[in-house]
């Protein structure tokens, strides 16, 4: 349980019942109370992932597509363990609160993410106004690509090593013209990643934000490292008046005096708001 004065919690509780909508702006740290791994460092990465450590290959090497032209059953052994770590974990406590929230308001709720997890369709949220601004893991592409054709992963079921990091069976491969498929996620120092099904998704989010005049961003476990998720809440409270709401452990400060920041991690921190709401 963390810290938090009453005060916060009580300021919170009143930010979320101003709205007329709510955006979910979700970092890495909203999916470790849910058993995620925390990818922050290398001794984070590793640990999760000790083959590739033991090969001294770090994040942005393996999360790159230059590794399904190097190494595909290596890089596929690392996509495919987390698509089956993805498929089996199931959200925590915390994303039905959101979502309650949320529906609670005149004009629901959208939800902006850097996670690649799909957790949040998962959880039962709208996915016509999900945007996954990195991509989906649950979605894949040519590594060529041959075409803009993005598809569901869900005829995949890797079968990986994971002492080795390697995958088993045989990888997905495009059904137009037979080449290496590879996730439709945004890598490092990736030119090929198709992102039209992201600017589809960017552009309902976007309709839906001009109705609200009082959104709040409550904004999850969004890191310094990779700023993406939190350059996207200040936009929103520049450009529709909206507040933010911050949840981060570490770096919970906020632009405005009228945004509000705490350092706690995501379920004990929405589980404490929950308990000041009516």
């Amino acid at each position: 349980m963390p810290d938090l004065p009453p005060a916060d919690i009580h300021k919170a509780a009143d930010l979320i019942a101003q709205a007329d909508g709510l955006v979910v702006a979700a970092g890495a740290g909203m999916g470790v109370d849910s058993g995620l791994p925390d990818f922050r460092g290398p001794e984070g990465f590793w640990n999760a992932y000790p083959a590739l450590g033991r090969a001294g290959l770090g994040f942005t090497d393996i999360a790159n597509p230059a590794a399904f032209a190097r190494h595909p059953e290596l890089a596929w052994g690392f996509y495919g363990h987390r698509l089956a770590m993805y498929r089996r974990v199931r959200p925590h406590a915390g994303f039905a609160l959101l979502r309650r929230w949320g529906e609670a308001t005149l004009h629901g709720l959208a939800v902006f993410t850097s996670n690649v997890d799909g957790q949040f369709q998962a959880a039962g949220f709208n996915a016509a106004l999900i945007e996954e601004c990195h991509g989906s893991l649950h979605h894949l592409q040519c590594t060529r690509p041959c075409s803009d054709t993005v598809w569901p992963a869900d005829g995949f079921e890797p079968e990986v090593d994971e002492a080795r990091c390697e995958l088993l069976n045989a990888p997905p491969r495009c059904p137009r013209c037979g080449a290496l498929a590879r996730p439709n996620v945004l890598m490092f120092g990736d030119a090929q990643w198709l992102a039209q099904r992201q600017a589809d998704q960017r552009d309902r989010l976007v309709h839906w934000l001009a109705h609200c005049e009082r959104p709040l961003v409550i904004e999850i476990g969004a890191g310094t490292a990779v700023p993406t998720v939190r350059h996207f809440s200040h936009a929103v409270i520049r450009s529709h008046a909206g507040r933010l709401l911050r949840v981060n452990p570490l770096s919970p400060a906020v632009p405005g005096s009228l945004d509000l920041g705490l350092a706690g991690p995501a379920l004990a921190t929405l589980e404490a708001i929950d308990r000041q709401l009516p």
